[in-house]
């Protein structure tokens, strides 16, 4: 560029210019400059230890995080429970067989005649009941009413008591009489209070069997069921309860003991009607358990269909 203070002066530019093309073997190794896929070893070395401190470090903070996340937590207690938990206080009501087959929903139709369909119920019970009828090895114990038990006490599920919802009988579904089993969801800590004497809202059939019931067995979660719809109550009649209408209240509370097992009451319906869906809804009744019939907001109750082709 002419030196005459920027009058005039014509601008003089350069192009970049392209960079060398390297082979394949000079990528991974130039001589000339001595890099390895273009750092020398002294700037790897640096690069590695960098990188070999950080995630030292970033796994020394991890393992402090999850010991500290750790030593708040119980193996054997949740650390929120009842009203402080997200699952409250108010056991939901389950019912078995339950099909794998979503499509299926909450309906349980077979025809007792064709074997096919009366096994899939059967198995499934089967499968849900395994655990009720392989106990050895569990340290648990024959509980009844009035008797005194220690927190980690836990009581057998006699399913010899199932009468006509026996394993021996097909729980009903070879001869069209099929058998519901009914259970409490476990809620760590939750204690039943019983309804001792009858409740204005009870159906007569369950007032009749709380008021023949003794005095010390009426500690139970009673069950009631029902057609859920008028056309439904019209078909639904000749049911049965086993071992009895309840839930007793020595199972409870649920403390998360090895080996527990959650109470279960057999429903047997003994004339369903043939060719029509049985809408069916079942209770449970304790002082401190909230009922809503509501399909959106269903609290305390169960509702299932039955099909008898």
């Amino acid at each position: 560029m002419s030196k005459n203070n920027g009058k005039g002066a014509k601008g003089e530019f350069e192009f970049p210019q392209p960079a060398k093309k390297q082979t394949l073997s000079e990528m991974i190794y130039n001589p000339q400059e001595g890099t390895f896929f273009g750092r020398t070893g002294k700037s790897w070395s640096q690069l590695l230890l960098f990188y070999t401190i950080f995630y030292i470090v970033l796994a020394a903070l991890f393992t402090i995080c999850m010991q500290g996340l750790l030593s708040t937590i119980s193996d054997t207690e949740p650390k929120w429970k009842l009203q402080d938990s997200l699952i409250g206080t108010n056991p939901g009501l389950g019912f078995r067989p339950l099909s794998e087959q979503t499509e299926r929903g909450s309906v349980i139709a077979f025809d007792g005649k064709k074997p096919a369909e009366s096994d899939y119920w059967i198995e499934l019970i089967d499968d849900f009941l395994r655990d009720y009828n392989h106990t050895e090895g569990r340290d648990m114990k024959h509980c009844g009413f009035g008797q005194v038990l220690e927190p980690t006490d836990v009581c057998v599920v006699n399913t010899d008591l199932f009468g006509g919802c026996s394993k021996a009988n097909n729980y009903g579904y070879k001869t069209n009489q099929p058998c519901i089993f009914l259970k409490l969801n476990k809620i760590f800590g939750w204690i039943p209070e019983v309804y001792d004497k009858e409740g204005k809202d009870m159906p007569d059939d369950l007032k009749k069997v709380i008021n023949d019931t003794k005095t010390e067995e009426r500690q139970q979660v009673w069950v009631s069921c029902n057609g859920h719809l008028g056309k439904d109550k019209e078909n639904f009649q000749n049911i049965r309860y086993f071992p009895s209408q309840g839930f007793p209240s020595y199972y409870y509370p649920f403390l998360n003991q090895p080996g527990y097992l959650s109470p279960l009451v057999a429903v047997q319906i003994n004339s369903p009607p043939k060719g029509k869906m049985l809408d069916v809804e079942c209770r449970a009744w304790a002082k401190n358990i909230q009922y809503s019939g509501s399909d959106r907001d269903r609290k305390g109750s169960v509702t299932f269909q039955i099909l008898l082709d």
